[in-house]
């Protein structure tokens, strides 16, 4: 037996020592370090995440206010001299109000003080006023039991001195004008002064039927000053039956309701009715009105009905068309006055029901009650924020607050029947160049536009981001990737405004000389791919070892550069033979589809550039990660290289590749000036690839500059900004779940 190992003692006064080395302990810089990064990558992520919640609660901030609703306050009666009202006007300050009373005196009242700033009594006598109404903004007309017409010019003006806003009014001469010859008596009366006053249009119908109409023009002497007037008469008939008649500010035509529910339509040529055309709206008419620009023809009924007519004119043919109809009022619509800005109006019923409505949303915006109820006549202030009532008791001042009352969820998503469209339509058109445009505010075209040239720019990207992906990583030789792997990758830091700048100016207008030549490479690439793969691997069996690796990627290329340029130099041929005549004028002919220059396979082509280089590096990423030990486990067994790929590398790396084409499907939604330069940037919703299309991302950029703060437009905008985001995070989000879900399903292979 050997002999026993010695165990070290040690000597007196020395340590022991200890078998195990002792563990350094970590310093405490290294520690702190450790907890400084730790805190700043914490206070990074939650700053991150902080800025993308404080930037969806600003622009939530800004679309909430489209939703509230009109605020109107109805103020107390100040009472008047003058006795029961027949019609008034207001400034736009609201502070003077112009009644006409029924014992033909015209007063300007301050509504401050009640003070008396203008007074003018009408040359009615002997005959007496039978029917009152306003002629445009600036004047009041009065029907008389004789046969006349008598028009009351109100002048206000204000002023800023030094003290404040003096707002005053002055009551011209009236004008006399007699609408027949003989003495019936005026029932019913329609006047409008338009063309700065130079122009006046009186349209009076008497109890039997017979209709009057005039045209007045005046005219100034430059030299002397001297005006002269110049009047056409013309004659008709109206139903006996006339509930109203009303003109419009054009003065072309002339409309009257009946009380057995018909709508009368004249067209006026210089003041002389030509065509009639008449409609049945159902109940009988007890109102009409014509909205902001003269289109919009309000019309409120016996039964409480209120509905919007339209003039439709299909070529030759004209007609009158029931567009829209508003909640019913508890009783007969007894006054309407249209607002002096926007499609809206307020409307009184014979409850003394007021209710402020707005055509193109086809909303009741607010419901109240008028202070002196049904006999209340209502007149709108010029700026549209507020109104007056006048009754016997007084006049009351009504304040509206009714900033976005073009919005609802039916304008902003649903299809709208707007002025002159021939049918309800999605239709995204913000401004125009007159006052009385109705904005046509739908979303819809603009979400239609955003996934359509998403859908484009994919069917390139997709296929060929993932396929050069998969070839790039399993396929190329290593020393040939990692050259093309990075130059692909530094694609992807082109700037979009240089791609878009190439695609609008360069590639549209070639594209549409050559496009049947890349429809035909849709045929001839694929074909020669596939004979070029037959002939190479005839060629590598027959050579063997002598080929080198690698080399098969020059082969391809030179072979689908010369499908290529076969298909190029066959384009002419085929426009001229085959399609007789350019592609565009042979598209119009055949499928009566218009071929514009910046259409949807422009940006399908550029932007699925822009896409390509995310989509491929990280889908190669995803490829290359698969564990090497599944490639070589499945070659050990027999599996050919292109069976290993398509069912072990690609169901594992699904998850990878999944994420490289949402991460691209979120760079071509938010795309912006790709879409802005290289598309007519028209909001239609066409699938047609031949034409344009309006993307939520270059609408907001577009339109953006020009939306004044605070105002209906500007916060459209922020909506639309709003979408973008729900749309992206809705995408990403589901994206998420599914790609969590193939990592489980694959991650046992």
């Amino acid at each position: 037996m050997g002999e026993p190992a010695s165990i070290p003692v040690p000597l007196e006064g020395e340590p022991a020592r200890s078998s195990r080395a002792q563990p350094r302990r970590t310093s405490a810089r290294r520690l702190w370090a450790d907890k400084l990064v730790r805190w700043v990558v914490t206070a990074g992520g939650l700053a991150i995440i902080a800025s993308v919640l404080g930037i969806l609660v600003f622009i939530v901030h800004e679309v909430l206010p489209l939703f509230s609703g009109a605020r109107v306050a109805v103020g107390p009666v100040a009472p008047v001299p003058g006795g029961s009202p027949l019609a008034a006007l207001t400034d736009e300050y609201r502070e003077l109000v112009a009644i006409l009373g029924a014992d033909g005196v015209v007063r300007v009242v301050r509504l401050s003080d009640r003070s008396i700033v203008a007074t003018a009594t009408l040359p009615v006598a002997p005959a007496t006023i039978t029917v009152a109404a306003p002629a445009g903004p600036g004047a009041l007309a009065a029907g008389t039991s004789d046969g006349r017409v008598i028009l009351q010019p109100v002048l206000v003006t204000a002023s800023f001195p030094a003290s404040g806003r003096v707002v005053t009014a002055e009551l011209p001469p009236a004008r006399v004008i007699r609408a027949w010859d003989g003495s019936e008596a005026v029932t019913h009366l329609a006047a409008e002064v338009g063309d700065g006053g130079r122009t006046t249009l009186v349209a009076a119908a008497t109890a039997a039927g017979s209709l009057g109409i005039v045209r007045e023009t005046s005219v100034t002497n430059d030299m002397t000053g001297e005006v002269t007037h110049d009047a056409s008469r013309a004659a008709g008939a109206v139903p006996a039956d006339t509930a109203a008649l009303v003109l419009d500010t054009d003065q072309r035509n002339l409309y009257v309701g009946t009380r057995d529910g018909r709508i009368v339509w004249w067209r006026l040529a210089d003041g002389v009715p030509s065509e009639r055309l008449e409609s049945n709206a159902g109940a009988p008419i007890t109102a009409l009105s014509l909205l902001l620009g003269g289109r919009s023809l309000l019309v409120g009924r016996a039964d409480g009905s209120l509905a919007v007519w339209f003039p439709l004119v299909r070529g030759a043919d004209r007609s009158l068309v029931h567009v829209r109809d508003f909640p019913r009022r508890p009783a007969a619509v007894t006054v309407l006055s249209p607002a002096p800005r926007g499609k809206g109006a307020l409307a009184l019923d014979a409850n003394g029901g007021l209710a402020l409505v707005y055509s193109t949303s086809e909303r009741t915006l607010w419901e109240g009650t008028a202070r002196d109820g049904a006999r209340a006549v209502l007149a709108y202030a010029p700026k549209a924020d507020g109104a007056i009532t006048a009754g016997p008791s007084g006049v009351s001042v009504v304040s509206i607050r009714n900033p976005h009352p073009e919005i609802s969820a039916r304008a902003l998503l649903g299809k709208i029947w707007y002025e002159g469209y021939a049918k309800p339509e999605y239709s995204w058109q913000s401004s125009s160049g007159t006052e009385d445009f109705e904005p046509k505010l739908s979303l819809v075209p603009l979400l239609f536009g955003t996934l359509k040239g998403t859908i484009y720019s994919l069917f390139l990207a997709v296929p060929l981001g993932v396929l050069s992906a998969m070839y790039a990583s399993q396929f190329l030789h290593p020393s040939l990737r990692r050259l093309v792997k990075p130059s692909v990758e530094i694609m992807a830091s082109l700037p979009s405004v240089v791609l878009g700048f190439l695609a609008g100016l360069w590639l549209a207008p070639l594209l549409e000389h050559v496009l049947p030549s890349i429809l035909l490479m849709l045929v001839v690439l694929p074909v020669a791919l596939i004979a070029a793969g037959a002939v190479w691997e005839g060629a590598t069996r027959r050579l063997g070892p002598r080929v080198p690796a690698g080399t098969e990627v020059f082969f391809f290329v030179v072979v689908l550069a010369a499908a290529a340029w076969a298909c190029l130099a066959a384009g002419p041929a085929i426009e001229s033979d085959v399609l007789r005549g350019t592609f565009p004028s042979w598209v119009l002919t055949t499928f009566g589809v218009r071929y514009d220059q910046r259409n949807a396979i422009v940006v399908g082509l550029a932007m699925g550039i822009a896409v390509i280089p995310i989509i491929f590096a990280i889908a190669e990423d995803a490829l290359s990660n698969v564990p090497r030990t599944l490639v070589s486990g499945s070659l050990a067994l027999g599996a050919t290289r292109w069976q290993t790929v398509t069912r072990i590398v690609l169901p594992t790396a699904s998850p990878g590749i999944f994420a490289a084409i949402i991460v691209g499907f979120g760079r071509a939604v938010g795309e912006t000036m790709i879409v802005l330069m290289a598309t007519g940037n028209t909001p239609i919703t066409d699938w047609s690839p031949f034409n344009g299309f309006r993307t939520l991302s270059a609408n907001i950029a577009t339109e953006i500059p020009e939306a004044p703060q605070g105002g209906t437009l500007y916060r459209t905008l922020f909506l639309a900004a709003l979408l973008l985001f729900a749309l992206t995070f809705l995408v990403n989000t589901a994206a998420e779940l599914i790609r969590q879900r193939l990592r489980r399903k694959y991650a046992s292979l």
